[in-house]
């Protein structure tokens, strides 16, 4: 199976360093930077499951794409997509099916729209990794899931063929039966974490000793009633779970939409918080959410300013 990883960044470079590792056929779809730089360094990866050291992975740009490929593994983040779509175009063929990783609901809108829903996969990862100036992948926690399926939960003879591809790879695999529900509940999960995180610019530790866990359960309440509306009502297991996550005292935990924030970078406010205010409609129980979003739309704006002078 020819697989195209879109990207080598801290989700693309490590799911498709380990599937390179294991002997797929895996190319890297890259700019001129990020090639120059795996051609001379390598593909380095630095996990406590294991590191990685990948002498010149293959890789191609969007204009140098010649053929079509089997399996499509798109990880950018949501502000990047439509430059993502059209660098990808020419690698999609009658039978390619594209696997998305991203946070949300709204990049499978604009992917079936663009492709045509029968090409479209439902997907998610569970990982903190960056890439450092060096260019190597660091993997920051001792998770690294992948969770792939059908949208409409078949077990189609291609989604057969992707699990053995994407099993025994060295990081956790599953094939849901139902993941567009898995999605649901993972965007519930962070909405709420970067929802507070963002807002209070804090830690979960930090929330917590300020005695605002209100803010999280507020998000989380907030989410999910959406979610519910919208036909995929969380499962009562992952509630308790993003609630356990988001009000530990001494957490260290921050979304990377906030780390994004403090380094001054885009952020994805539109995609996760946005869109599922748009799906909520007039919803009128989603005060803290509407907060959220225009405490994240004044920093877009105020970046957006300082960026022109």
């Amino acid at each position: 199976m020819r697989i195209l990883v879109v990207g080598a960044g801290g989700i693309g470079g490590y799911f498709g360093g380990r599937l390179l590792n294991a002997g797929r056929d895996v190319t890297f779809l890259v700019r001129q930077r990020r090639a120059t730089q795996l051609a001379e360094s390598g593909l380095v990866v630095r996990s406590p499951l294991g590191d990685l050291n990948l002498p010149a992975p293959p890789t191609v740009m969007a204009d140098d794409i010649k053929g079509t490929f089997d399996l499509v593994l798109l990880s950018c983040k949501a502000y990047d997509l439509e430059a993502a779509m059209d660098s990808l175009a020419p690698a999609i063929g009658p039978d390619t099916a594209i696997l998305p990783l991203l946070n949300g609901m709204r990049h499978m809108d604009l992917l079936k729209a663009r492709f045509g829903a029968e090409r479209v996969l439902g997907g998610l990862c569970l990982i903190s990794s960056v890439v450092d100036p060096e260019g190597r992948v660091l993997h920051l926690n001792d998770i690294h899931a992948l969770s792939f399926g059908e949208p409409d939960g078949g077990r189609s003879p291609r989604i057969e063929a992707i699990a053995t591809a994407l099993s025994d790879a060295g990081f956790d695999d599953r094939l849901s039966d139902s993941i567009v529900q898995d999605m649901w509940e993972k965007w519930i999960f962070i909405a709420t974490g970067a929802g507070a995180t963002c807002l209070m610019r804090a830690s979960i530790g930090d929330i917590v000793a300020a005695g605002a866990e209100h803010v999280v359960t507020a998000l989380l309440d907030e989410s999910a009633a959406i979610a519910a509306a919208e036909g995929f009502p969380p499962r009562a297991a992952a509630i308790e779970r993003t609630r356990d996550s988001y009000t530990k005292p001494g957490s260290t935990m921050t979304a990377s939409m906030l780390r994004d924030m403090e380094r001054g970078g885009p952020i994805e406010a539109d995609h996760i918080i946005g869109d599922l205010l748009r799906r909520g409609g007039d919803h009128a129980a989603s005060p803290t959410l509407r907060i959220v979003l225009a405490h994240l739309k004044a920093y877009e704006a105020r970046r957006a300013r300082e960026a022109v002078r």
